[in-house]
């Protein structure tokens, strides 16, 4: 297993207001999933780290560094 990781930038709405996380998940889950979203609600990896409020998230993304 590689020790690469990808970030990715997480957008929420919360009465009206948005606002933005980055993370950074394993390069890895592009392969193993179809779909972004089914990596952040499944792998055991992303999920042991990080709290996402998925009723709240409108958009998830893989940036590039300079884009953070």
């Amino acid at each position: 297993m590689s020790g690469m990781v990808m970030r990715v930038k997480l957008v929420f709405a919360d009465r009206g207001s948005f606002h933005d996380m980055i993370i950074d998940v394993p390069a890895d889950v592009r392969q193993r999933y179809p779909r972004l979203i089914d990596a952040l609600r499944e792998d055991p990896r992303i999920t042991a780290d990080t709290y996402i409020d998925f009723r709240r998230l409108v958009a998830a993304r893989i940036v590039e560094p300079e884009e953070t």
